[in-house]
């Protein structure tokens, strides 16, 4: 099958939605499809690099098109549904409107991914155009909450074998043959002792004011932070040396292709979102947020501490992650002496995830999209 992917992503970038886009393509080309990526062109790169910064094996077209910022990369869309089309694509994949739009007027079967609702000025229009085509539309959304919430807003029902709730995914595989935690800190000249690890971006609800007051409450436990953009990352580090907390290490940037290894230097794994948070292209994502961190966390085999999130229950139970108040980090502390304290249940709960992580991979999750692909082109 020709899969023309089309997103209006940086790449390379440090985004979550661009690590997402190289992640699911990389599957797809990893499943026997040949396949081609259509991005804006911000910046060019070579594979080397791409493969690094999105921890990628399996090398596939990048395809960078010049766009007028004017025109909202609307002419980039049809561009590049243009140059699908011109390659004879069986299917435009897509994560823009636009693009999934001009698609359908080409006569393409069109695979639309949903993050989140359908969101700016022409975002709802949009969306009730693209649910005008019939037959070979296949939607997925990355949460059940997500799915049922578009049904509610725009008064519609997605039929079953036009609807798939992907959830983000991981590579096990890259969590096979990980050190012990004890090690992998040796590995990475990390302070030895009992350590509490976060991977991710630092961006408004992600949970860093009560990861700080967590430091305060136990400053016999090292934590880790990996991740952030430097112009994040500056203010909490004036925050922490303002408070006097001394046992956080904080990274910066990681390769995602370097990532396992810091997930493996902690004891446990957090996730300490807010009950409002905002998305990496602005909007209030908390009711339908699927973090790939969540999946990579399982992955490892380490036990996972979660924010009370309604949407987290879709994939996480109380067999891999323990539960705490976003609000409360005194609830945190005690959550995590408790584990520190019971190292059987670390291990019970780290088996659990691994186990759990393997529904998850982005392998499979390509493998139900083919599947359901093949039948509406049937």
């Amino acid at each position: 099958m020709k899969i023309a992917c089309i997103s209006t992503s940086i790449v390379p970038s440090k985004s979550a939605n661009s690590i997402q886009v190289m992640k699911v393509v990389h599957a797809l080309k990893q499943s026997g499809q040949d396949v081609r990526l259509w991005v804006p062109e911000f910046e060019r790169s070579d594979w080397a690099t791409i493969a690094d910064v999105y921890g990628l094996s399996t090398g596939f077209d990048v395809i960078w098109l010049p766009f007028s910022p004017r025109f909202k990369q609307y002419d980039f869309s049809l561009k590049a549904v243009s140059e699908a089309a011109r390659w004879d694509a069986d299917v435009v994949y897509t994560w823009a409107l636009q693009a999934a739009v001009f698609g359908r007027l080409c006569g393409k079967a069109t695979v639309m991914e949903f993050h989140d609702f359908p969101m700016g000025r022409n975002g709802p229009m949009l969306f009730r155009i693209y649910k005008r085509f019939k037959g070979k539309n296949l939607t997925l959304c990355t949460t059940k909450a997500l799915a049922e919430g578009i049904e509610e807003r725009f008064n519609i029902h997605f039929s079953a074998n036009q609807l798939q709730i992907a959830p983000n995914g991981t590579e096990t595989e890259r969590y096979s043959d990980l050190p012990q935690s004890a090690e992998a800190r040796k590995q990475l000249g990390l302070k030895e002792g009992f350590t509490v690890g976060y991977s991710g971006h630092f961006y408004p609800g992600r949970g860093m004011e009560l990861l700080t007051e967590i430091a305060r409450l136990l400053p016999e436990v090292n934590f880790l932070w990996v991740g952030g953009r430097q112009e994040d990352i500056a203010p909490w580090k004036q925050a922490l040396a303002a408070q006097s907390i001394r046992n956080v290490a904080i990274t910066g940037f990681i390769p995602n292709s370097c990532l396992p290894l810091y997930q493996a230097a902690a004891d446990i794994l957090v996730m300490p979102y807010g009950k409002k948070i905002s998305g990496s292209s602005g909007g209030e994502i908390a009711r339908v947020i699927n973090p790939m961190k969540m999946f990579d966390y399982l992955a490892s085999g380490s036990p996972i501490i979660a924010s009370e999130i309604p949407v987290f229950h879709e994939i996480l139970t109380e067999n891999t992650a323990i539960f705490c108040d976003p609000e409360n980090a005194p609830d945190w502390a005690k959550a995590i002496k408790a584990l520190q304290g019971n190292p059987e249940k670390r291990t019970q709960m780290g088996v659990r995830a691994k186990e759990s992580a393997e529904k998850y991979t982005w392998k499979n999750r390509a493998r139900t999209t083919l599947e359901k692909l093949k039948r509406l082109l049937e």
